[in-house]
């Protein structure tokens, strides 16, 4: 679909801007119940220099907005290493943390010469009364040998305190990896761990009118309660799926004229998305 119609789709909704995008937004975010504990969780675990904690959610469930929040928060006295794509080797992860650090890493060969350059710039933070604190996304995709890595970095102490802290937001698959008997000392390590559910039944109404109201609504309620329950009940209450057929119930209302999202627009979207829940399958959100 092209700008001019998307451009038509805010306008006759009366919106600024589009509020189920995909792209995770902090200006989008809502106070729920389960992503405000996993988030002070983290915020407490830090300030208590806490070595290794860990949040992991299934897919769609918001951990990058969450991550994106979290380094929006940890203001100075904390230095943040942010490593969006782990799928490195050990060397090049290193290398990423010294560029994330602003090391000129460019004249130093091997790893041993890089975890002593980081190793130093640790060293000085500390010195400043600063606490570094390397965050890690998508986690679950790290080899072994790269997690071990990452363990090898937290080493790094004086008598007093840790160098680095280090926060891994993934997918239920970093459960399992660190299960594994060769990753058994990390998974001791971990000493605070959070575990981000779906929206439940109250939550995703909720969710929905924030945006839109973010997105600069402000009128009557765009959804009618029969979409929103439709919405809720396919997407499980998982955020990502939330924004997919919600937008899409919007672009059927839209296509109709019609100046609010019926149960019949929902249901068009819930038809046109694969991965939502079919409208045969029972309910199954929790209604907390």
């Amino acid at each position: 679909m092209g700008t001019l119609q998307y451009s038509m789709y805010e306008q006759h909704f009366g919106l600024a801007r589009l509020p189920f995008t995909l792209t995770p937004n902090t200006r989008f975010y809502l106070r729920a119940q389960s992503h405000d504990r996993a988030f002070a969780t983290v915020i407490h675990a830090l300030r208590g220099r806490e070595g290794f904690i860990k949040v992991t959610g299934q897919v769609g469930t918001g951990k990058t907005l969450l991550c994106r929040r979290l380094l929006n928060a940890l203001k100075p006295p904390f230095v943040t290493a942010y490593i969006p794509n782990p799928q490195l080797d050990p060397l090049d992860l290193y290398r990423a943390v010294a560029e994330e650090l602003g090391l000129q890493k460019d004249m130093v060969e091997g790893q041993h010469h890089l975890l002593r350059l980081i190793q130093g710039c640790l060293i000085e933070h500390a010195r400043e009364g600063r606490s570094v604190v390397l965050v890690i996304d998508e986690a679950q995709v790290m080899s072994e040998a790269t997690i071990e890595a990452v363990r090898l970095l937290t080493n790094l102490e004086t008598e007093s305190r840790k160098l680095l802290q280090v926060v891994l937001f993934g997918q239920p698959e970093l459960d399992t990896m660190l299960r594994g008997p060769r990753l058994r000392q990390l998974l001791q390590r971990i000493t605070f761990q959070e575990r981000i559910e779906p929206f439940t039944a109250k939550e995703v109404p909720a969710y929905i009118n924030h945006r839109l109201s973010m997105a600069g609504y402000n009128g009557q309620d765009l959804f009618r309660q029969g979409a929103l329950r439709l919405v809720a009940r396919s997407s499980g209450g998982v955020p990502r799926l939330i924004n997919i057929l919600a937008h899409k119930a919007l672009l059927s209302a839209y296509g109709e004229g019609s100046t609010r999202v019926e149960a019949r627009h929902a249901r068009n979207a819930v038809r046109d998305t694969e991965s939502a829940i079919p409208l045969r399958w029972p309910w199954s959100l929790k209604r907390a």
